[in-house]
């Protein structure tokens, strides 16, 4: 039986609101229907495959693309808070306001609705703002500058404001849910450049800020988030045509602070044992050793110091929250027990240090955007809970209708004889008892289990098909391949597995052992030298720190690196660059014509990349971890979504584009 799905799975403009969805039946699949007319109604379903009993006929190349379903850990029967209904009733709304004709009556202001013609109408030169990245925008807009003075909108803010009381106190949050790869950047600029422009149009107003505190969970995010500096070489502002040029001066005046949640943590002023500091005590009172909250703003965002009541943009939110008081703790064990912990830890730094700014600068508004904004486990809430306060959603199942993402494959079959389901499907279940633990020594890559090498053999078949394809069309940078691992131990192996591997002979000097099982990964050449420009990538907190490049990269990547200081210099850093700072911009500029990591055809890694890492030219994934939670599953598959062309067809569509997933449930 066809399925229209898999058929065509594109039915929408990405630059339209969509016209029309796929059926699903009960469980949330794909069926053989029609598409139906109309824009998908905003639910709790998240895309994940649903098992499948093996077929008889065996096939190595056999897959499918993803199914959905709503059975998924993510909703469930003990939904806490279900906002959807908000959500549609805000989109009905929003559909009504944005057909008014005359901008006069938009109930904006000036340079809002200038903005907005601008967004809506401007003949861009390259990639105009999609739908969904000008939506996510209009919410917050008429939210804050038409909703809030209309009467016959207050149930929006009581709404809003009851859901903020219960879970964040006295801070206002409005989260916008994004499907990775939508393009969540782009609608930070268009929101900074909203703020910003009216700020300095209308200073006595107090809608608009031109401060700007914008936190990232990790060192990858924020690196990716310097383009919206206006006077960054990249920035989104110019390169992407997201204002007029007569506003430039006027954004020119925004303060923008990007940082990593870490940076709230409260540093040792002291550099003392606890001997000296005992001594230095005496009977007095402890001696303050740590920074004040007034000293860790200052030293977090000096330059916001004057401005009062900044807005907080915060990327990947999901990871900011306030647990619930009275919530009850799941019963986990293990790896799950210790990443509840850790993501509490962090959840609670994170949220913390936006109290502590709103305490002593004054936090106007704070905007989320997230591909899965929901709780966390450990927070008390039941794992997966929609954020309350979320106002506008564009799901993964609405960015493949419009073609904005790739669509995922995964395995329902594979080449090991015997096996009720595909073993690639859940790769851990099969391998983890025989897998190193954290810490191991394990010097023998050879020794990873043969159900790995199977996987990474297999899913590797497929990639040289795609290389050679890419090859054919004239597309002059390789497809990559990720491979995603649970500790450093498996990383390295998994690593010198695929690219090949040095040890020390008796006189201290390192000899190749092995030039790599794959060869288009390798990263030794056919004499047993090591290639200055490495084709596989190893990505990890420690590689990062130790910075560990080939001798001569600097000679062979000369151009690139030159390049590298150039913007480094625009962006007023100076001196020397590290190797750990060259790694993280190979890291960073994957994919990216002209620059250092260009040619890297695999990236191995284990939670660097499972968010905010945006290479368009990631083709496979492999997943050698567990995958406890629906969330995680979702984040690994983010990294294989951005789409490598945005070329429009003929009938001003974009054309399918896939990427091929291993190892994980979804």
């Amino acid at each position: 039986m066809n399925n229209s799905f898999f058929e065509e799975p594109i039915l929408n403009s990405p630059y339209e609101e969509p016209a029309r969805h796929h059926a699903l039946d009960e469980e949330g699949q794909p069926t053989d229907l029609p598409p139906i007319a109309g824009r998908r109604p905003s639910a709790l379903l998240s895309p994940v495959p649903k098992p499948k009993k093996r077929r008889s006929k065996q096939s190595s190349d056999d897959q499918r693309d993803l199914k959905l379903y709503a059975d998924d850990g993510i909703s469930s029967e003990d939904q806490e808070y279900n906002p959807t209904p908000i959500i549609n009733d805000i989109r009905s709304q929003l559909k009504l306001w944005r057909s008014i004709p005359n901008p006069q009556d938009w109930g904006v202001t000036p340079a809002t609705a200038r903005l907005l013609q601008h967004w809506r109408n401007h003949e861009f030169q390259g990639i105009r703002p999609f739908f969904c990245q000008v939506e996510a925008v209009e919410t917050i807009i008429w939210l804050t500058e038409v909703a809030r003075k209309n009467a016959a909108y207050k149930r929006f803010w009581t709404h809003i404001e009851n859901a903020n009381a219960g879970a964040n106190p006295e801070l206002l949050r409005l989260a916008m849910k994004m499907a990775t790869g939508a393009g969540k950047t782009t609608v930070m600029a268009m929101l900074i450049a909203w703020q910003t422009i009216n700020a300095v149009r209308s200073p006595t107003s107090k809608l608009f800020t031109r401060g700007f505190l914008i936190v990232a969970p990790g060192i990858t995010i924020k690196d990716r988030l310097r383009v919206l500096q206006p006077s960054d070489p990249d920035s989104y502002y110019e390169s992407r045509e997201l204002l007029p040029a007569d506003m430039m001066t006027d954004l020119g005046k925004a303060k923008i602070v990007i940082t990593n949640y870490h940076a709230f943590q409260l540093r040792e002023l002291m550099d003392a044992n606890k001997t000296t500091r005992s001594l230095l005590q005496g009977r007095a009172d402890p001696v303050q050793s740590k920074e004040t909250e007034g000293q860790m703003v200052h030293r977090v965002a000096d330059e916001l110091m004057g401005i009062k009541n900044i807005v907080v943009i915060n990327d990947e939110a999901h990871h900011c929250y306030r647990e619930k008081p009275d919530g009850e703790q799941e019963k986990l064990t293990g790896d799950e027990r210790k990443e509840a912990e850790e993501n509490s830890k962090a959840a609670r730094l994170w949220i913390n240090g936006i109290e502590a700014f709103k305490r002593k600068l004054g936090v106007r508004a704070i905007y989320d955007l997230s591909a899965t904004p929901f709780f966390l486990s450990g927070s008390g809430w039941a794992e997966g809970t929609l954020f309350p306060w979320t106002i506008s959603d564009f799901s993964l199942m609405d960015a493949i209708e419009c073609g904005i993402v790739k669509l995922p494959r995964i395995p329902v079959d594979d080449n090991i004889p015997g096996a009720e389901m595909p073993i690639f499907r859940n790769l851990w279940e099969h391998i983890g008892k025989d897998m190193p633990k954290k810490g191991g020594l394990t010097a023998d890559p050879n020794s990873i289990p043969d159900k790995l090498k199977t996987a990474l053999h297999s899913l590797y078949g497929h990639y040289e098909k795609v290389s050679d394809a890419w090859e054919r069309e004239g597309i002059d940078i390789p497809p990559v391949f990720i491979v995603v691992c649970n500790n450093t131990t498996t990383s390295k192996l998994v690593y010198e597995w695929i690219s090949g591997w040095q040890r020390e002979n008796e006189d201290g000097e390192l000899v190749t052992q092995h030039r790599g099982n794959l060869p288009l990964f390798r990263n030794f050449d056919q004499y047993d030298e090591p290639l200055a420009k490495p084709n596989t990538l190893l990505i990890d907190s420690k590689q990062i720190e130790s910075g560990e490049l080939d001798k001569n990269f600097r000679d062979m990547a000369a151009q690139e690196i030159e390049k590298f200081k150039r913007e480094r210099k625009q962006r007023g850093e100076h001196g020397e660059i590290s190797d750990s700072e060259l790694l993280r911009e190979v890291m960073n500029t994957v994919g990216k014509k002209g620059r250092l990591g260009e040619q890297i055809r695999c990236v191995v890694s284990v939670s660097m990349l499972t968010e905010g890492w945006d290479a368009n030219t990631v083709t496979h994934i492999l997943g050698v971890r567990a995958f406890g939670t629906q969330l995680l599953c979702e984040q690994v598959v983010g990294r294989g979504l951005r789409r490598l062309s945005y070329e429009l067809n003929a009938e001003g569509l974009f054309d399918s584009e896939y990427a091929r997933h291993s190892g994980h449930p979804v």
